[in-house]
């Protein structure tokens, strides 16, 4: 059975629509801790950081998932928002740019390690003024890299994307699935 090693609803969510059967046990984890000098690393640390919270709390017999995202908008690494207004900053700065949102899973199990870091680019247009407000005071933007939302709030401001959604939503489910054992 395979262990989602998060509290991420919509990491969860990924799995379940796409037929995949597991068990979440999510950890704490300090991301803030970590640090790192470009946001690939930073996320790949991440992710190495939460596998080895969770293998020192319940060991590594199981077949065990770990994911982390972080958003790159001109060059400033965008994690969680710690209140509305720094969310409303990140949306902003991402409004009418190219935002870079980098997933890295790493998926344990006895007889495999896999460790995958992927990218999913979008350029989005101008965000309307009444429709950021909304977004902001729906607090959906609560727990997502760079407050952003791609299946959400941001759909409608997509210009152009190269990449998987799924990336962006914080698990690429394409690669992992080739890789699950039966």
């Amino acid at each position: 059975m395979l262990i989602l090693a998060s509290n991420s609803t919509t990491r969860a969510m990924i799995l379940k629509n796409a037929g995949i059967e597991f068990l979440q046990k999510g950890i704490d984890f300090d991301e803030q801790s970590v640090r790192a000098n470009t946001p690939e690393r930073l996320v790949c640390a991440i992710v190495k950081g939460k596998l080895e919270r969770f293998m020192s709390i319940y060991g590594a017999k199981d077949n065990i998932l770990c994911a982390d995202t972080v958003v790159v908008c001109q060059g400033k690494i965008l994690g969680k928002a710690n209140d509305f207004h720094e969310a409303r900053q990140m949306l902003e700065l991402q409004s009418g740019n190219r935002v870079d949102i980098l997933t890295a899973m790493i998926y344990h199990t006895p007889s495999l390690y896999l460790e995958e870091l992927a990218k999913t680019s979008y350029y989005f247009l101008p965000y309307e003024p009444e429709d950021l407000q909304r977004y902001l005071d729906s607090n959906e933007w609560e727990g997502k890299a760079g407050a952003c939302m791609v299946e959400g709030f941001c759909k409608p401001y997509i210009k152009n994307v190269s990449g998987f959604e799924s990336t962006a939503m914080g698990l690429c489910v394409e690669t992992l699935y080739p890789f699950l054992e039966a």
